[in-house]
């Protein structure tokens, strides 16, 4: 048995997945060549730990256990993790930690602001713990979060990665009304996996709630994002895109699950960076603006040149169609 163990600033240890405790051990099966990298050293990872850590701000990098967090941060590129590390839900995926989230910090919104700009940022990605205990699933904090920002760093563009937002009337319509530049919201897994791997979310909710989004501004770029290797079938993958194709949205992202703990959910297969390529392909005949595709792929990687990328897609793809009438 193996217990996954958190430590707290006053470094008192804790029971990070205390739902997952019961769970029997899963095999953790050695990594490919492919999906190795170096452990984080870089004077540029040092910079932005420490402006990460003297804001007391949280990132999903160190949360989640990115494992591009030396290259991005070596960088100054980081994701904002707001309303606390704490998260309502249990996703079997997930090494955020679950249990009763504290009260929101209300110099959050500030506190990222000056981070944003002490970083330089261009391009800043902003995501969230799932909040079902707030009336409105934390979607004034986001509104909040992005105003600050807009305030301190007029010309930084700003995408969120939001939770489902599952039975919160009105809280979606209240983000978009704020206009960030990119709207993302993750399927994570194909439809067959929703009950073991994301039990809390509803698949077709959250293709609703990315087509929504465009009839709430056509102008809006969304996003969204899978993993690999959590025993989804090919067939399955072309549908799932196929229906965020039917919300229109832009980006997919696609990337390999990698097991946190032998807690969650195995690594079924380790899916090889030719078939990601083979994915990507697809994905661009079936109308995605922007597809990445590999097995390191996460959705804030390189997230500030794919918006270029994006917006130069659009424009591109407008012209052409201009130019065939």
């Amino acid at each position: 048995m193996v217990t996954v163990l958190d430590t707290t600033e006053t470094d008192v240890k804790r029971i990070r997945h205390p739902e997952k405790q019961k769970r029997a051990d899963t095999e953790m099966k050695r990594k490919p060549d492919w999906i190795r990298v170096r452990a984080p050293t870089s004077q540029g990872y040092q910079e932005t730990r420490a402006i990460v850590k003297a804001h007391k701000l949280v990132t999903v990098c160190e949360e989640a256990g990115c494992p591009n967090i030396g290259e991005c941060w070596d960088k100054k590129h980081a994701t904002f993790m707001i309303m606390g590390e704490i998260c309502t839900r249990a996703c079997a995926f997930c090494n955020v930690t679950t249990g009763m989230p504290k009260a929101l910090d209300r110099n959050e919104p500030e506190n990222v602001a000056r981070a944003v700009r002490e970083m330089g940022l261009n391009h800043v990605v902003i995501t969230s713990v799932d909040r079902d205990d707030l009336a409105d699933g934390g979607a004034q904090h986001f509104v909040e979060v992005i105003e600050a920002i807009r305030a301190a760093t007029p010309k930084t563009t700003i995408e969120i990665l939001t939770p489902d937002f599952l039975r919160k009337g009105g809280a979606l319509e209240r983000v978009v009304a704020a206009r960030p530049d990119v709207f993302n919201h993750n399927l994570e897994t194909v439809a067959s996996n929703y009950l073991t791997v994301r039990p809390g979310a509803r698949y077709f909710h959250s293709i609703r709630l990315l087509q929504k989004v465009k009839e709430l501004d056509a102008t809006m770029f969304t996003k969204s994002g899978i993993m690999m290797g959590l025993g989804e079938e090919r067939n399955e993958v072309l549908q799932l895109m196929d229906d965020l194709r039917t919300a229109d949205v832009d980006f997919l992202t696609i990337g390999q699950y990698l097991q946190p703990s032998r807690k969650h959910h195995e690594v079924v297969s380790f899916v090889t960076p030719e078939a990601f390529k083979s994915y990507e392909t697809i994905a661009y005949t079936k109308g995605f603006l922007m597809v990445a595709s590999s097995p390191l792929t996460r959705s804030s990687h390189h997230a500030g040149d794919d918006f270029a990328r994006l917006k130069a897609n659009r424009a591109a793809k407008l012209a052409s169609g201009l130019a065939t009438r």
